[in-house]
């Protein structure tokens, strides 16, 4: 038999109420490795977001497979930067069920957006679409700032019970975003009007935020392989410009940085816009943009200096290069 007080105290604890179960976080789908970066710092402590591109794939011709067509159909939440940056998305996208939320990143009030460039050194870019932008936004900081704010007032309206997590993690973010632009800054300011070379025109905001001087792209098109006419007059301008530094990119093959190069003295760097060696996670955008900044700046400096040519890719990549068909 149950003493008195002992019951007394059974019934009160039943009648305490009890709390609901938290509600289950959003499922989200970021495209790219950068943007992903940043949506993981603003959703820490909730649940984390699915990415897409991963490692040394480009979103340009990505494919999908199965299971990311799956998780595509189940989120809650998918951010994307543009049709121009991942056309594989075109088509799911359409297709998505009411209630999803797609957040385009190219839409976003507040961003600092830039023509895509066309004609001389930039020849053809986007020439079927002269009013297009250019959708490579993530790399200007202050446009990294308005995705973080932006993402996380649109994570609280879908999952109002975590609005402070986002809110918080927002604000932490926003500040390492603060000092990474002052560190940029800092570190690239000797560099205005010093000109180099790049290999796809990737880097138009990182250039325009930073006083930077890129002279033009191998491509504008990295699936397409630059015809003959193309690189000898991307040669004439490396010429007479008195550039010194080229930067390749890992994604794509640089058979033809010989014809280029003619056997004149060049720097050969490496950029990647999509960081695609650098782990996901919270700190690979901050990581990526450090690692852009110091690059052209390592080069420009080593060229500033006299130094003669070096070439910054692995000795394999070097060699099949050498090797390779240059038309």
């Amino acid at each position: 038999m149950i003493p008195l007080l002992a019951l007394e105290a059974l019934l009160l604890t039943l009648l305490v109420p009890i709390p609901a179960l938290a509600a289950a976080p959003p499922r989200v789908v970021v495209s790219i490795a950068p943007v992903h970066s940043l949506i993981t710092g603003v959703m820490q402590g909730a649940a984390a977001p699915e990415l897409l591109v991963k490692g040394g794939a480009s979103p340009h011709g990505y494919s999908l497979r199965p299971s990311q067509v799956r998780a595509l159909s189940r989120a809650d939440v998918i951010f994307w930067t543009s049709e121009e940056t991942e056309a594989f998305l075109r088509r799911p996208l359409a297709a998505a069920r009411a209630g999803q939320h797609i957040v385009k990143l190219m839409d976003l009030p507040g961003l600092t957006l830039l023509p895509a460039r066309s004609g001389g050194a930039w020849e053809h870019a986007h020439k079927e679409h002269p009013e297009s932008m250019d959708s490579h936004i993530w790399l200007d900081p202050l446009n990294a700032r308005v995705i973080v704010q932006a993402a996380a007032k649109i994570l609280a309206q879908t999952d109002p019970e975590r609005t402070s997590l986002y809110e918080d993690n927002a604000g932490r973010l926003l500040r390492r975003l603060k000092a990474l632009d002052e560190e940029i800054r800092g570190l690239t300011a000797p560099l205005a009007g010093k000109p180099y070379l790049v290999f796809h025109d990737a880097y138009q905001y990182l250039e325009h935020r930073y006083g930077l001087s890129a002279l033009g792209a191998i491509t504008t098109d990295p699936e397409r392989r630059p015809g003959a006419r193309r690189l000898r007059e991307i040669r004439k301008r490396l010429r007479a410009s008195g550039a010194r530094c080229i930067f390749v990119e890992p994604q794509f093959p640089s058979s033809h940085l010989e014809a280029i190069t003619g056997g004149g003295q060049y720097i050969i760097g490496r950029l990647d816009p999509l960081g695609a060696d650098i782990p996901p996670g919270p700190d690979m955008y901050f990581i990526l943009m450090r690692r852009l900044a110091g690059a052209i700046a390592g080069c420009l400096t080593q060229a500033h200096a006299g130094s003669g040519i070096t070439d910054e890719r692995p000795a394999q990549t070097r060699r099949t290069a050498a090797a390779a068909e240059l038309f």
